[in-house]
């Protein structure tokens, strides 16, 4: 049975921040919310919890997952980004993006995409997550919530409660999100490309 927090989405309870940034850390699965729906999450390390976020979501190994940063000072850490692609990040995030770049040997190899080495970062704008990743120092391993045979990111909690209660080990209540999905950029070939237009104004990449 998973524990059910009530966040606050505009001034989320630091005692339960540091409560969810405990389960992340001692291997949990969560649920969360961000800029664009609700996400799984997991510590980045942690390969056993990654296999569980794999079969809820029924994907395998070949799935572009996306490191959750709270701001671009981990960007070098876990991609390869170059001086004028890092200039168009900090005046674009945080916000509903997701960017796509080569990622970097302090990646684990299971969150990389197999055949072209990428991983997805983003910079949410959403109080709570912030708040968390706050707490963790460090980034989320994470993935869109979309249950098998849908096409749209869960977005109401208590319906997540229903089904999912018993395969996480916490689900944070930030309130009923709206469809906000993510543009995605990919940085990771010479060429720039905008390869899902999104919430975000797709205009400054291209």
């Amino acid at each position: 049975m998973s524990q059910f927090f009530y966040v606050h989405p505009d001034n989320p309870q630091g005692r339960l921040m540091k409560q969810a940034s405990a389960i992340i850390q001692q291997g949990g699965v969560i649920v969360y919310p961000t800029d664009s729906g609700y996400a799984l999450g997991c510590h980045i390390g942690d390969k056993k919890a990654l296999e569980r976020i794999c079969n809820i979501r029924n994907i395998d190994k070949d799935h572009n997952f996306t490191l959750v940063c709270r701001d671009l000072s981990e960007l070098s850490e876990y991609t390869r980004v170059d001086n004028s692609a890092y200039r168009l990040l900090k005046s674009n995030t945080p916000g509903p993006y997701t960017f796509i770049f080569k990622g970097s040997k302090e990646v684990p190899k299971r969150l990389l995409n197999p055949k072209r080495k990428t991983i997805g970062i983003r910079v949410p704008d959403n109080a709570i997550v912030q708040a968390l990743l706050a707490e963790l120092q460090e980034p989320i391993m994470s993935t869109t919530l979309i249950m098998p045979g849908e096409e749209r990111a869960e977005y109401d909690p208590e319906h997540i409660r229903d089904i999912l209660e018993h395969q996480v080990d916490l689900i944070i209540n930030g309130g009923h999100l709206g469809e906000h999905p993510t543009t995605v950029i990919d940085f990771s070939d010479d060429e720039v490309k905008v390869i899902r237009v999104g919430e975000g104004d797709p205009s400054p990449f291209e």
